[in-house]
């Protein structure tokens, strides 16, 4: 029986994860780690035996943990790791902090992270994800991301060193990204507030933002986000080879690829992670039968199956 360090924090053992994710799926994780500050989870990794894997997790927008659970020791960041600060057009903001908050943050110092308004999740995710929209990327602003490796030592990583592309990044196994800082355009408050509520109406009318959800399901075809720009073409988006495949509105038991935004995947009550990740292969295989396209997740699968 592997021994774990005590922390100041709170650990959690067989902590079941389905009310930390979006989708309210997912088995337990052997413990989950909520460290009290910094140094706590420098002092908590450090001491961690080193074949205990770890998992960080954000506010699980993005993510489907499955019913068997994790066998890891999930991070969790709260209070804390969630602060905003912003000098002249640089922001810095802790990974736990939600985009939607340093968006607005930002806008009030008249710096332009707009793109992260409509993004649900946090920092951290945002950069590991490369988060972006409206052709913006988490990558075109990051000055800098600080991280604690799993030996708890903390280090300063610059964009080159995490190796951007779309939707993905590297970063150091088992690493927790603790904050980041960003440098972006300068603009005038009351015209980025503006911009920002323009991308809530369309977001709200084109997207099933009062369903559970996890974000978009798959990456579109091409490799690019939609821009949002009135130019933008459609032939390579996700949710296109998902109608000509039929699966608008597809379900398996109590999941279904919305019927609003075909590229959404719902949890209409009472889906199961094996529910939602099962739909969702089921999409795939009828889109590459029908146009030959392989889609690849978007949302982040982790864990076991159940098992009988």
């Amino acid at each position: 029986m592997t021994t774990l360090p005590t922390p100041q924090g709170r650990l959690t053992a067989n902590r079941p994860l389905n009310d930390l994710t979006w989708l309210r799926v997912g088995g337990p994780a052997d413990y989950l780690f909520q460290p009290a500050d910094l140094e706590d989870l420098q002092a908590f990794l450090h001491h961690l035996p080193a074949e205990v894997p770890v998992f960080p997790m954000g506010v699980g927008s993005n993510l489907i943990v499955r019913d068997g659970g994790l066998r890891a020791v999930v991070i969790r960041l709260g209070r804390g790791f969630n602060g905003i600060a912003v000098d002249d057009t640089t922001v810095t903001a802790g990974a736990a902090a939600l985009d939607a908050h340093v968006a607005r943050k930002a806008a009030d110092a008249g710096v332009d992270l707009t793109f992260l308004r409509t993004i649900p999740g946090s920092i951290g995710g945002a950069v590991r994800m490369n988060a972006g929209c409206y052709g913006s990327y988490t990558a075109d602003v990051l000055q800098s991301a600080t991280i604690v490796t799993r030996q708890g030592e903390v280090v300063e990583l610059m964009p080159a060193d995490l190796n951007f592309r779309y939707r993905q990044s590297d970063l150091p196994e088992g690493a927790v990204l603790v904050s980041a800082t960003f440098q972006g355009p300068a603009g005038d408050p009351a015209d980025l507030h503006a911009r920002m509520e323009a991308q809530l109406k369309k977001r709200d009318e084109t997207q099933p933002t009062k369903d559970r959800s996890a974000g978009s399901t798959f990456r579109n075809p091409a490799g690019f986000s939609s821009t949002g720009r009135a130019d933008d073409v459609h032939d390579l988006k996700a949710w296109k080879v998902i109608d000509d495949a039929g699966m608008r509105g597809a379900r398996r038991g109590g999941a279904q690829m919305s019927p609003k935004h075909s590229n959404f995947l719902i949890n209409t009550g009472n889906a199961t992670a094996a529910d939602l990740e099962g739909l969702g292969e089921e999409v795939r295989k009828k889109v590459y039968e029908t146009s030959g396209i392989t889609l690849e997740w978007e949302i982040m699968r982790v864990g076991d199956p159940l098992t009988d």
